[in-house]
């Protein structure tokens, strides 16, 4: 594994990132900066030492960081090189982390598998004809291949979450503004949601810890309110834990998945938890509705790549042609299937009936997740249905969002969710995800540890 203890050699644990990544066999990377992340490993070693020097960090092509390319995946954006730095990106580097590249996702993050991206496939490290997952499927590949210690993704339905699982890496969805997302291209605003990958939970919340907090060039990212809920407790002892069984029990659910959700309750009762059974909201409802609310903020925010200010333009006679052009040649297939879904449901005559319920449905579903954790700290869940299916497997684009049905009521209700890795099913890696109340990573990171070294 490449990287550092805290306090080793940045340089070193730099060349250790290259050589693990050689010639790039996963396309984990879009962009490698060689000769920059040397540099500032360099200034590192010269310096007072800070808690994450020795620590690579890869970072997901839609977070901007000054003078490399931000594609978000895209071909329409794939020569803009911003001249700022995301709020999230700039905190981890401040604490001595080193930018080693920008890795591959789903174009402007709309997809599950990162099969999605106008440079090709990212390819899964534990089994090279899986997908990795996505849309952060290239930070997750570059956790799991050993390249790096840290990588930040996105996840506006599971897109930390559902690669994480895939890939047998920890992946951490913070609350929705508890991490800015200044320098994040956007998909679906009220939804994304940027946070870390790592081999372990402990390096996974040194970054969030690292990252979190108000920022004001983002109005929406926030300490976590006064008398919003308990402080994590110190031990767990007597954590009440509780098990989603309808979840656990879905139709079509891996038997290895099942038996990773059991051995995880096993795991937290041997600790000393308190576990016992609770009822989730039915994801099927959650799924139907974010796929009306993530493709209508879509259609909206994507609507300034228009080929006027900035990206790639295509050439016509006149300005709605140009728009047109440069619209057509520069969104793939699943980009305009979901803007254009967007267009539709906020269109005179359909905003209401589409729309307006979904946003309905969300708010019950934020509800019956509150109602839940009212009686319990932690949510023991499936994180995806089943092991990284195959590269080229899902040609259905129903197939593929299906992948997500667990990952997006957790993000429809604006909670944190923790995925552990915690075992293989059929050679591939498997784990759960654990949820919690609003601004609860800390309590999650205490169970997580505990699912993470296999008992108490």
């Amino acid at each position: 594994m490449s990287g550092a203890p805290h306090g080793g050699s940045a340089l070193a644990a730099v060349e250790a990132a290259l050589s693990a990544l050689g010639d790039d066999p996963c396309h984990a990377f879009l962009e490698v900066d060689h000769d920059g992340a040397r540099r500032r490993a360099t200034a590192l070693d010269a310096g007072p030492a800070l808690p994450l020097r020795g620590h690579v960090l890869a970072v997901k092509d839609n977070l901007a960081v000054a003078g490399l390319r931000c594609t978000a995946g895209s071909r329409l954006l794939a020569d803009y090189v911003p001249g700022h730095t995301a709020t999230a990106v700039e905190r981890l580097v401040a604490q001595g982390a080193v930018i080693l590249g920008k890795t591959n996702l789903d174009e402007f993050g709309m997809g599950s598998s990162t099969e999605a991206s106008a440079f090709g496939p990212t390819l899964n490290p534990r089994a090279l004809d899986r997908i990795p997952g996505g849309s952060s499927g290239g930070s997750a590949a570059a956790v799991a291949a050993g390249v790096c210690r840290l990588a930040l993704g996105s996840d506006t339905g599971g897109s930390i979450r559902q690669p994480a699982a895939y890939c047998g890496v920890v992946g951490l969805k913070p609350t929705w503004g508890a991490v800015s997302r200044f320098g994040l291209v956007a998909y679906a605003s009220s939804l994304d949601t940027v946070g870390p990958m790592a081999p372990t939970v402990a390096e996974a919340m040194a970054a969030f810890r690292a990252m979190r907090g108000p920022d004001p060039r983002d109005a929406t990212a926030r300490e976590r309110p006064l008398g919003s809920g308990p402080s994590a407790p110190a031990s767990i002892k007597g954590l009440r834990v509780g098990v989603a069984e309808g979840w656990a029990a879905a139709a079509g659910l891996h038997p290895g998945v099942r038996e990773a959700v059991a051995r995880a309750a096993d795991r937290l009762a041997s600790a000393g938890a308190d576990v016992r059974a609770v009822a989730l909201p039915e994801p099927d409802a959650a799924l139907a509705a974010y796929y009306v609310l993530a493709p209508a903020e879509a259609s909206s925010n994507l609507a300034r790549y228009d080929g006027v200010r900035y990206g790639a333009r295509v050439p016509a006679p006149d300005l709605l042609g140009m728009y047109e052009r440069t619209r057509s040649a520069g969104f793939g297939p699943e980009v305009r299937r979901r803007v254009l879904l967007g267009t539709f449901t906020l269109s005179a005559g359909y905003k209401d009936a589409y729309y307006g319920r979904a946003q309905g449905v969300r708010a019950a579903v934020r509800a019956a997740f509150l109602q839940c954790l009212a009686g319990v700290d932690v949510v023991l869940a499936p994180t995806v249905p089943g092991p990284a299916p195959r590269l080229g497997e899902l040609t259905d684009p129903v197939q593929l969002y299906l992948l997500d049905v667990f990952t997006i009521g957790p993000s429809l209700a604006g909670l944190p969710a923790l995925h552990v890795p915690t075992g293989a099913a059929d050679g591939l890696p498997v784990g759960v995800q654990l949820l919690g109340a609003p601004f609860a990573e800390e309590t999650l990171a205490l169970a997580g540890e505990i699912l993470e070294r296999g008992g108490p």
